[in-house]
């Protein structure tokens, strides 16, 4: 390395040093936190957007887990499983039905929040902290109606709170979510414990004369697929299902 290349280096790391301060300043500048006279504290735009890009990432899963996604997805799946069929519908189709579905149903919910907290709030009568506040209730309500009991006191054992909450509506989102989600999951097994029984005695009935008539070679599930597929169709199952599901949250459908 020679003398003229040692002084570009030093040079280099000299502007780099003299830099770096200045750049540690500014950085530090923008995620101050300012205190209000009543108390409540205003955020720089920088530490603002960090917030809201953390938030966007969880977001989705909070918001599934805390609609009727879980229930109908379940559902979907393991009537596609009853069937037969491996790749039909697609997980992408299910997954959009389920969340247009989920949409249908979430509806009443969603208008009493934008009533109650986002419309108040982009007209600038509440702080986003009560807007929040506000928006928890609908979504409280809808969670504690599809909740049971069961499931709720679990956690709040869990939890060791058992003395500290006399109705249900006081409980914390923390112990909410988790009993709402794992009620889900027993309600769409259930359903779907219903769904596969008539396809479970077709399959029964095609393997019983498969085997009678000696053709234990051939497979009993791709015989029996035309007859649920034409079953299915009979019944118009999709409206059943889907009608079934909606009902399932209390909706007049």
């Amino acid at each position: 390395m020679t003398k003229r290349h040692l002084c570009l280096i030093t040079l280099l790391l000299a502007t780099i040093g003299y830099l770096a301060p200045a750049h540690a300043q500014q950085g530090i500048s923008a995620v101050t936190v300012t205190s209000n006279p009543d108390g409540s504290q205003d955020y720089t735009m920088t530490l603002q957007a960090l917030f809201i890009m953390t938030a966007l990432s969880l977001i989705p899963a909070f918001v599934l887990m805390m609609t009727s996604f879980t229930r109908i997805i379940v559902v979907l799946s393991i009537l596609r499983q009853a069937i037969g069929l491996q790749q039909s519908p697609s997980n992408q189709i299910l997954i959009g039905v389920s969340l247009f579905l989920s949409m249908f149903i979430m509806m009443p919910v969603f208008e009493e929040i934008n009533e109650r907290a986002l419309q108040p709030y982009l007209d600038e009568e509440m702080t986003s902290k009560e807007a929040f506040d506000e928006a928890k209730g609908p979504m409280r309500d809808f969670m504690l109606a599809q909740t049971r009991v069961k499931d709720l006191e679990t956690f709040v054992t869990i939890a060791g709170e058992e003395d500290k909450y006399d109705d249900p509506r006081d409980v914390s989102l923390s112990i909410l979510i988790p009993a709402f989600v794992t009620s889900e999951l027993k309600t769409a097994f259930q359903i779907g414990f219903m769904l596969f029984i008539p396809f479970l005695i077709i399959d029964l009935v095609v393997a019983s004369i498969l085997m009678a008539m000696g053709m234990m070679m051939l497979s009993p599930m791709i015989v029996s697929l035309p007859f649920k597929l034409m079953l299915f169709v009979l019944v118009d199952g999709w409206n059943l299902v889907f009608g079934t599901l909606a009902n399932s949250f209390g909706m007049g459908v």
